[in-house]
């Protein structure tokens, strides 16, 4: 499910009817040619119409084509909470043209800047061209609850209305419901830091960096294990910034342990019990918790109080600061806030988002031991780059190089990429990628591209007179990664951006050095540059009587049978996965491929009675289907396959005939876990872990290709598909002339 609706800055809407009856029928006063008291994005693809309407005077239509920015267009709205039920309903009659992708209704639960639930009709596909209907979808109510946010989306392009929208609660419209006043929590009833945590810092000795250290580790312990904290009754957030000043001031580690010791102290005698085991049973990874014991760090007294809370903690079902998603188990960390209102820079704040952090690797990574930094040194070294920041650039800089040492691709400071470096609005209009180990100009964007004096297959070697070898230097330690190759794929799309206007690029042609001047253009106005190294143009094609392709990056999963009904006849078919597939086709497709009951993968889940331990869980299979496909399965993957992408080239490759063709995949698989930070930051990380059933990882690893196969420089420069060019290779045999095969593909 994408997340668009998270972007849409929806404006609020009071609760009675005749207020709500307005809006939902989008009969309120228009705004130029949009419709009232909804927001729109982008805006120029909204519109109000009075020609075509299920009722009343006015609908709203999104209409999109091929220029339009981003992939969808949306309109939303947003009402107070303050009702009680079980269901959540949003009706709607909606019209569409020739829509590509989707159209549909969408629908949110938030509590303040947090999302806790999302739903929308992209599983129902309404595309192409249909009449007025009503259609629906719903939410279960999450009592925390804050905000209902809903509208209307549409994707790809086409023209969609929607009009005489209805929110119902458990059948029953909303403004016939009883107003209930939300639950509150501690984080509801203490403001103390509100304004700002008051602390102040201008340098830190290695005596405070190694007492806040200690400090960090202890609170993130007490956070997930505590009773007090784990049943919600302590804003932890704000009791960290209330001992901090004594952690600061200690002149001695003596000092500050005795200052923690007192803190626990105040929260109150632990009922001693014969309570949680770890379950040895199944387990993947054991907490990292030897340093209770240590009390050489601790002193006696500290360490002694730790070990007995853990020795005392009751089995939890549930936390107040994280949970497990239902159905998948990936952690959701609930009643995290981000403060988007702290001014920065805020040293109290700065180390409170360090401390959050480190501890959700620490206790809710499921990939923690595949880290390879040295975790408790990442928080030493962290810590005075952090607090110090003095700028609010700096502050989101230094997070950006913390998380980059988990080395996981899904986990990226993904609300500030804007002062990544290089940094600017403009880039030149090429693509760039590292083939044979340097940045090479693969394709264009667009005419602009091709007319820029570089051409394809040129070797970057300098910009602005600085070589990339230092410049990748200057860069690598900002971008999160879970494998080299991934890493460079990322560079590789920012490394050209910087000021508009003309700038000097070193270039290596044909093994010839020269200099050129091109042209950087605003990064917005670049709506062609190609990021998957699929075929352009249709999803399934015949290249040939025996050759079937099918890419995943605009497949349709309705449409699995007919595709293999397509290939019938055929030696092989290439599914091409140098992409992010438009649907889950998992079990769609893959369940065609195989020819009995197959294990594909397994997880692990994380364990809330025990945070930081991970238990095996049972494998999942794909169950043989009709119309069923005998021949070869060519599956190509790169680096741009990631996430979705590798899970499906797993299931695909259980088929007894598939063999894998490319290069090493992103090496980030797993549902992504968001994590609200200080400064209304944002970050993730990858919330489960996937295995092979055998359990062999995939995290870092990626999918490992059975036969390697590399773009060339001088294959990027000729316009070859060296890697499709393999796949046909293996399903054709060695006699067919490479002439041919490149005709195929229609070079």
């Amino acid at each position: 499910m994408i997340a668009f609706a998270s972007s849409c800055s929806a404006q609020t809407t009071p609760v009675d009817q005749p207020s709500l009856t307005k809006i939902l029928g989008f009969e309120n006063e228009p705004v130029g040619t949009k419709p009232g008291g909804w927001s729109a994005n982008p805006p120029s693809t909204v519109f109000n119409d009075d020609k075509i309407v299920h009722s009343g005077h006015w609908s709203v239509r999104i209409e999109r084509n091929t220029q339009s920015n981003g992939q969808f267009s949306v309109i939303g709205r947003s009402i107070p909470w303050e009702f009680s039920g079980k269901i959540i309903e949003l009706r709607g009659f909606l019209r569409t043209e020739n829509v590509t992708d989707f159209a549909g209704l969408w629908l949110r639960q938030d509590s303040g800047s947090e999302m806790l639930a999302l739903e929308n009709m992209q599983g129902q596909q309404l595309n192409g061209t249909h009449d007025w209907a009503e259609y629906r979808i719903t939410l279960p109510v999450n009592p925390e609850t804050r905000a209902l946010v809903f509208g209307f989306l549409m994707a790809g392009t086409g023209k969609a209305w929607a009009d005489d929208l209805q929110i119902l609660v458990d059948g029953r419209p909303l403004w016939d419901l009883p107003k209930t006043p939300p639950p509150t929590t501690v984080l509801d009833r203490d403001h103390e830091f509100d304004g700002g945590s008051r602390i102040a810092l201008s340098e830190l000795s290695a005596v405070q960096i190694q007492n806040l250290a200690t400090a960090g580790k202890v609170w993130g312990f007490l956070k997930y294990h505590h009773p007090l904290i784990v049943a919600g009754e302590r804003h932890w957030d704000y009791d960290l910034l209330r001992v901090l000043p004594a952690i600061l001031a200690a002149p001695d580690r003596v000092t500050a342990n005795a200052a923690l010791a007192k803190w626990i102290a105040g929260l109150g005698p632990i009922k001693p019990c014969d309570c949680v085991k770890l379950d040895e049973n199944d387990i993947h990874l054991r907490p990292r918790l030897a340093w209770l014991a240590d009390k050489k760090l601790l002193g006696t007294e500290l360490s002694a109080s730790l070990q007995s809370i853990y020795a005392n903690r009751a089995v939890s079902t549930k936390q107040f600061y994280v949970s497990l998603a239902p159905q998948v188990g990936n952690a959701s960390f609930d009643h995290e806030l981000s403060y988007p209102a702290i001014k920065l820079p805020d040293p109290g704040f700065q180390i409170l988002a360090l401390y959050r952090f480190w501890n959700v690797i620490e206790y809710w990574f499921p990939y923690r031991d595949v880290v390879p930094e040295d975790w408790d040194k990442v928080l030493i070294d962290s810590l005075p780059k952090v607090a110090l920041a003095k700028t609010p650039e700096a502050y989101k800089l230094t997070m950006m190089e913390l998380i980059a040492r988990v080395h996981d691709t899904h986990a990226n400071l993904w609300s500030s990429l804007d002062v990544r470096p290089p940094v600017g609005t403009c880039e030149l209009p090429v693509n760039v990628r590292f083939i044979e180990g340097v940045p090479v100009v693969s394709s264009f964007a667009g005419q602009v591209g091709e007319t820029s004096g570089l051409q394809r297959g040129d070797v970057i070697t300098k910009l602005n007179g600085v070589s990339i070898a230092k410049l990748m230097d200057q860069w690598k330690p900002y971008y999160a990664a879970s494998n080299e190759s991934t890493r460079l794929r990322d560079i590789a799309r920012q490394m050209t951006r910087g000021d508009c206007g003309k700038t000097t690029i070193g270039i290596k042609r044909n093994n010839a050095a020269m200099e050129i001047s091109a042209e950087r253009v605003p990064a917005k106005d670049l709506k062609d540059i190609p990021y998957t190294h699929d075929l352009p143009g249709e999803t399934f094609r015949l290249l040939s009587k025996d050759v079937a392709y099918l890419k995943l990056s605009s497949v349709k999963m309705d449409q699995a049978a007919k595709y293999i009904e397509s290939a019938a006849g055929t030696k092989g078919l290439i599914v091409d996965i140098r992409n992010y597939p438009s649907q889950f086709m998992v079990f769609a497709l893959g369940s065609l491929f195989v020819d009995q009951k197959t294990d594909f993968v397994r997880f692990t889940l994380g364990d809330l009675s025990n945070p930081g331990a991970f238990h095996w869980a049972a494998t999942l299979s794909l169950e043989p289907q009709q119309p069923h496909y005998p021949g070869k399965v060519l599956i190509l993957v790169d680096e741009v396959s990631q996430s979705q992408a590798e899970y499906t080239a797993m299931a695909f490759r259980s088929s007894p005939r598939a063999i894998v063709i490319g290069s090493t995949t992103a090496g980030a698989d797993g549902n992504v876990s968001a994590i609200p930070l200080p400064g209304g930051l944002r970050s993730m990380i990858s919330g489960i872990s996937v295995f092979y059933p055998d359990k062999k990882p995939t995290q870092r690893v990626g999918i490992i290709p059975d036969r390697e196969v590399k773009p060339t420089i001088a294959g990027i420069r000729a316009g070859r598909d060296e890697v499709l060019e393999a796949a046909i290779r293996e399903i054709v045999g060695k006699a067919v002339p490479s002439a041919q095969i490149e005709k195929m593909i229609g070079h």
